[in-house]
């Protein structure tokens, strides 16, 4: 079976994944990728209105064979608060 590397960025900190998983093949290694977007967000809390958060999958000759992207787009419809 295949081994890939999922990478991570969320605009302020990169993850470079040195070690990879094996997984059954690259539709397994891409459902990976879209379950830890939400993850990133829960642990980020943007705290602007615009935030885009990606994972990125690597076969094992460092080739990126998928990316998958969340944007976090908020906008305010009354004056925004002070904090």
């Amino acid at each position: 079976m295949p081994r890939y590397f999922i990478d991570t960025d969320d605009e302020a900190f990169a993850v470079h994944d040195d070690e990879g998983q094996i997984f059954r093949d690259l539709s397994a290694a891409r459902d990976i990728a879209h379950r830890v977007l939400p993850e990133m967000v829960r642990q980020k809390r943007p705290n602007d209105d615009g935030h885009t958060f990606t994972a990125s999958v690597r076969d094992e000759s460092g080739t990126v064979v998928y990316v998958a992207t969340l944007a976090f787009a908020g906008e305010w419809k009354v004056p925004r608060p002070t904090r």
